[in-house]
């Protein structure tokens, strides 16, 4: 078994979300996914700090994405439009191996209680950085809050429906992201 092979962090994400859809989360162990990965013990734990955070892998580069992006929106973008442009920014880091993983780690998440939980705290750090990054912007902070959370929501719908679709369809992630913006802005005036 190398140690270092290049790839090890994406080779423990896909072992790992292979094994708990397998087996079950709680049946899966370190030890597992390592030997499915290819690596030692002590490669998965220099990238993660136990297995429940392999399937957070991506947040902080997530919740940086959506920062710069919104940060380099146009002066006179509205919150919603600053928003657009953070997802479009994690659209277009987002790969074929982030569409493979969707369903994957959906079915992983929703059988476990352990998952599901880290998955509402991932939704509500993404959910932070977005309101603090419209908050440096000058937004109000209930119109930062309110599109923060309108911007988790897009994503997670955006990246269901784009990791869901056929696989040969040419769409980008930041068409999902953008019509699932769209309908929840249209969804949100007919609150009253």
């Amino acid at each position: 078994m190398t140690r270092w092979e290049p790839g090890a962090r994406e080779r423990l994400v896909v072992a790992a979300v292979d094994l708990f859809t397998e087996k079950g989360y709680d049946k899966t162990t370190v030890t597992q996914i390592a030997e499915r990965a290819g690596v030692t013990r002590s490669t998965l734990f220099r990238y993660f700090p136990d297995k429940r955070d392999i399937l957070a892998a991506g947040q902080e580069t997530l919740s940086l994405l959506l920062t710069e992006g919104i940060t380099e929106a146009p002066a006179g973008a509205t919150p919603l439009e600053a928003v657009a442009a953070g997802l479009d920014r994690v659209s277009d880091a987002m790969g074929t191996l982030n569409r493979e993983l969707g369903p994957l780690m959906k079915a992983a998440i929703a059988a476990s209680a352990e998952l599901q939980e880290r998955h509402v705290l991932k939704s509500v750090g993404l959910a932070t950085s977005i309101t603090a990054a419209l908050i440096a912007r000058g937004v109000a902070d209930p119109t930062a809050h309110l599109a923060g959370e309108l911007g988790v929501l897009a994503f997670t719908r955006g990246y269901a429906e784009w990791s869901e679709s056929d696989k040969q369809s040419e769409r980008p992630l930041s068409y999902y992201t953008a019509a699932a913006l769209n309908e929840l802005r249209v969804a949100s005036a007919t609150l009253g």
